[in-house]
């Protein structure tokens, strides 16, 4: 339907329930390491179950609260990045991000989750878009710092996953602060 170009040979294009395979292989690979934090994929144990996630995550583009939007490194599928929690009504949407570990370190998820929050605040009219990370998930915070998002605060022990009690951090950006930040990058690219 779309690919969108993040550069060095990696596409933002949407992620579909006939992707189910593909989908479950990239879990697979990187399950230890997408799985430090959040159960993100955890139900995700063979083909159906992948299916039934994106399936889920299809009706939800139906429903207008959220989707997924898949990033392919040279063919593959590596991770992604998503809304969840829209509501348009009220002007909030969360963003959330997954990437198998092969393909970190390239700036995938920041590239992408530019794009997303561009469409997001531009096209859905969203007002303020949330970010949460575990407090321990350095990766996903300093991508939140990249972006340009605000720390809001903590949610202590809010999280229990492994036996393991996380802070969750809350991040967010308002859509005049993302338009300004956005508008001075461009003047500072001149």
């Amino acid at each position: 339907m779309y690919a969108i170009s993040l550069g060095d040979g990696a596409e933002l294009r949407p992620l579909e329930p006939w992707h189910a395979e593909e989908f479950l292989a990239n879990l697979e690979r990187g399950r230890e390491f997408i799985g430090q934090f959040i159960a993100f994929g955890s139900q995700v144990v063979d083909v159906d179950s992948a299916r039934a996630t994106l399936q889920r995550y299809a009706q939800m583009r139906v429903d207008d609260t959220g989707g997924y939007h898949g990033i392919w490194l040279d063919g593959k599928l590596v991770g992604g990045v998503l809304t969840l929690n829209v509501d348009a009504a009220q002007g909030n949407a969360e963003v959330g991000c997954w990437l198998e570990p092969a393909a970190t370190g390239r700036g995938l998820i920041t590239r992408a989750m530019r794009l997303l929050i561009d469409w997001v605040i531009e096209e859905r009219g969203i007002h303020r878009v949330e970010w949460v990370a575990a407090a321990g998930n350095t990766a996903s915070l300093n991508v939140a710092r990249r972006l340009g998002l605000t720390r809001d605060g903590v949610r202590r022990q809010s999280h229990l996953h492994h036996g393991v009690r996380h802070d969750l951090e809350i991040w967010s950006v308002l859509a005049p602060e993302w338009r300004s930040a956005r508008t001075r990058a461009a003047h500072n690219d001149h």
